[in-house]
């Protein structure tokens, strides 16, 4: 068997030029495209592991567009077929789509519909595969990815900046919007460092009230203030030899950062009520949503302790910012929760996948993990999954629901904006007023 092709695209064109042109639009645009003057030279190249888009003109001598198309189908239906077509050929075009053709582009074909229908075709296929994924055994390249999921350059600089940290004595700081992962990268740091077999010790500074934070960070022996009847081990001496995480460290007041700083800065506390001095053997690491830095030169956090403190800082980045993480993780919570809850794993098509994509999760990995629950309790629909016994639609109105979708979600994003929602589209400005008309939109857009 063929090894599969690499590539994102495989174009077919028996025209030397029109295949040149064609080529260089795709490369230029940045997708990784290799031309063929056959369609049964390209079929060669595919296989059912094939991650890309064939492209393919429909007159051609020997095998053609549709008898390629029927080929392609045989390996697999869901490898997108995207046809290119005289203006003659299109009723036969409309008909290939009906067997399974993904889209077909009109000659000559324009430069920005062809690169749109194409991402739009290869973003299609990644997900088919990833969603395939789902049925085989994971196996997580290492430790790291199977604990910070995400396959994006994002995470894997993350993973490979902690990576290198765990074993380091310093002290890291971690940035983060609320719901990226802060705690669950600090626990890594711990889980995957010299201190493993030590405690890892959370303390939330936003939920402690600030007259018992100094007791709760530095401890206290019996009798130093009312109701002290006992000693008590602070959570930094508890910590001894492990880690302490200071979650929302931006919520700490000002008088037990001064604590802080000297305790950071001598590894060594005294309890309150206490002039003995105690030395501890810990690594700190803090995590905040806010700017330390402008917070300092406000006057709202000590300047000092945010030096001490962002030694080395890591930044996790938002959902939104590696928006290619979500079907991967998607999954990954539903399994879990699946478990967790002792029913059945509906499967998330890919529809529904890329709708969640196409969302910006103000709460981050959090939010998305909150999505996931809802769907494993059937509390809440995503699109293109139904109900085991829930009647089928039939496919025209399937398909008509479908455009809607698409057509709202292009228009929300652009503001109501018809010509920038048809690019995104990849039509024309009529086409798009048409549809809109179709589907009763007109008053949800706006001239742009």
């Amino acid at each position: 068997m063929n090894a599969p092709s690499a590539h994102d695209v495989l174009l077919v064109d028996d025209d030397d030029e029109v295949r040149t042109a064609y080529a260089q639009t795709l490369q230029l645009d940045g997708l990784d495209t290799v031309s063929f003057a056959s369609a049964a030279d390209a079929l060669k190249q595919i296989t059912p592991a094939f991650a890309g888009v064939v492209v393919s003109d429909v007159r051609m001598p020997g095998m053609d567009g549709l008898a390629l198309l029927k080929a392609v189908a045989q390996i697999d239906r869901e490898i997108p077929v995207v046809l290119v077509t005289g203006h003659g050929d299109v009723p036969m075009a409309l008909e290939a789509m009906r067997g399974g053709a993904w889209d077909f582009i009109e000659k000559p074909a324009d430069p920005v519909l062809l690169v749109e229908t194409v991402r739009r075709a290869l973003q299609h296929r990644r997900l088919v595969l990833e969603n395939r994924a789902l049925r085989q055994p994971a196996v997580p390249d290492d430790a790291w990815s199977g604990r910070l999921i995400g396959r994006s350059e994002a995470m894997q600089r993350v993973r490979r900046t902690l990576s290198v940290l765990a074993d380091a004595p310093t002290d890291v700081l971690l940035f983060g919007e609320t719901g990226t992962g802060k705690e669950l990268a600090a626990r890594a740091l711990h889980d995957f460092g010299r201190r493993r077999t030590a405690r890892f010790v959370a303390v939330n500074c936003a939920a402690l009230p600030e007259s018992m934070i100094e007791s709760e960070l530095f401890g206290h022996e019996a009798g130093a203030f009312t109701g002290a009847r006992e000693r008590r081990i602070g959570k930094i001496e508890h910590a001894n030899r492990g880690t302490l995480f200071l979650d929302e460290i931006e919520s700490m007041p000002l008088g037990a950062q001064t604590r802080l700083l000297r305790a950071l800065q001598e590894r060594s506390i005294e309890r309150l009520g206490s002039n003995a001095e105690i030395p501890v053997d810990i690594r700190v690491v803090a995590a905040t949503k806010v700017d330390l830095v402008a917070w300092a030169s406000e006057g709202r956090f000590r300047e000092d302790l945010v030096y001490r403190l962002n030694t080395v800082t890591v930044r996790l980045p938002p959902l939104r910012d590696r928006r290619e993480d979500v079907p991967m993780l998607f999954r990954h919570f539903v399994a879990r929760l699946a478990e967790r809850h002792g029913v059945e794993p509906e499967t998330p098509s890919t529809a529904a996948l890329a709708a969640l994509m196409e969302r910006s999760w103000p709460g981050n990995v959090r939010e998305l993990r909150n999505e996931a629950e809802r769907f494993v309790l059937g509390l809440e629909n995503l699109p293109g999954v139904a109900a085991a016994n829930a009647p089928v639609a039939p496919l025209d109105a399937a398909v008509d629901a479908a455009e809607r979708q698409a057509i709202l979600a292009a228009l929300a994003r652009h503001g109501g904006r018809v010509g920038q929602s048809a690019d995104a589209l990849g039509v024309s400005r009529k086409t798009l007023y048409l549809k809109m008309r179709k589907h009763g939109l007109e008053r949800v857009a706006v001239e742009d």
